[in-house]
């Protein structure tokens, strides 16, 4: 009777140990969880003290322009890696499907209201294509979609000739340079995809077949889920989007170069999975690649106008995404076990 009097009284002391452990394991994932948001604010704040010229009216709509393709990319590349494949060529595709649609309305004299849809659809089908190799043909989305890549690089300069695109109408290029109230338009369609890309993902079977496959498509297959037709629809959807972020980024910059859209292809893979996207599929949401974008955005555009060397800004930015993506990485492997 003594020895269980001693054992029963030796169990409340460690209940006030679990339970304070408890709250401070959960203010951690908590803050490792927000952890975009986080370097996100603490960047703005910098760059604002380094320069007040970033937190004025002006540089907030630049920075809004700037995260719309980068925004709409990001959401392309996350389609595919929710199921767990990936598509490398989202980035020529914007540039390709663009120059189709410019070619359309300027050297063929067709209105862009037939040039912009065909453009965007040729996109569209691009998406489907490299959906049909993989799960039809079963290839590697990795060297798949950069074989794609590359030969839709060569086609952009063929079509081109190695020229600019200069001469669109301005029914073509509105979109890029409307404002009401000094507010450029073309953020609300990046605004609008974000919102239609939650609602898909949170509120739809889709969404939830999206997650599954990613998740264990072996399992989600026994689950009466037709993979192969996710798959495919998450490659279309991924060319749609890429050719809305060509046709934006064509009317922003009113032309339409040999090398369109190169320079965002790692930018818009790195901005979902700062965000949260894992690359290993099933997981990610629409709020967490806003904030990977705005991040990145923030960075090129606060190193821009601090005076930052031109030579350094590439080195600083990689940096300032590697410590994001490791402190993402700590979360996910470790934090939230």
């Amino acid at each position: 009777m003594q020895q269980r009097s001693n054992i029963s009284a030796s169990v409340p002391p460690s209940a006030p140990v679990t339970a304070a452990k408890r709250p401070a394991k959960n203010s951690v994932q908590w803050l490792f969880q927000n952890v975009v948001w986080l370097w996100l604010a603490a960047l703005v704040i910098v760059f604002g003290v380094l320069n007040p010229f970033f937190f004025t009216v002006s540089n907030l709509q630049n920075v809004l322009v700037q995260a719309t393709v980068l925004g709409l990319l990001a959401l392309a590349v996350s389609l595919p890696l929710m199921v767990a494949e990936i598509d490398l060529s989202i980035a020529s595709n914007m540039g390709f499907s663009a120059a189709i649609g410019a070619i359309i309305s300027t050297r063929l004299g067709m209105s862009p209201a037939i040039g912009v849809p065909l453009g965007i659809a040729a996109a569209t089908a691009i998406g489907f294509f490299n959906g049909l190799c993989v799960t039809r043909l079963r290839m590697v989305s990795l060297i798949q979609t950069l074989a794609v890549m590359i030969v839709l690089q060569g086609s952009l300069l063929a079509v081109t000739q190695g020229n600019t695109i200069s001469d669109m109408p301005n029914s073509f290029i509105w979109i890029g340079q409307y404002t009401i109230g000094n507010w450029p338009v073309m953020p609300v369609v990046f605004l609008v995809a974000l919102i239609g890309m939650g609602f898909m993902l949170r509120k739809t079977v889709l969404g939830r077949s999206l997650y599954a496959t990613g998740g264990n498509a072996l399992a989600a297959n026994s689950a009466g889920i037709r993979v192969n037709r996710v798959k495919v629809i998450a490659f279309t959807l991924s060319g749609f989007l890429s050719g809305v972020a060509g046709y934006l980024l064509a009317a922003w910059q009113m032309a339409i170069t040999s090398d369109q859209g190169e320079g965002f292809l790692l930018y818009a893979i790195a901005a979902p999975i700062i965000g949260g996207v894992s690359v290993f599929g099933g997981r990610g949401g629409a709020a967490g690649i806003l904030g990977g974008v705005l991040l990145l955005t923030v960075i090129h555009v606060g190193l821009a106008i601090t005076s930052v060397p031109s030579f350094y800004v590439q080195m600083i930015g990689g940096v300032l995404i590697f410590i994001a993506v490791a402190v993402d990485a700590i979360r996910v492997n470790f934090v939230a076990q």
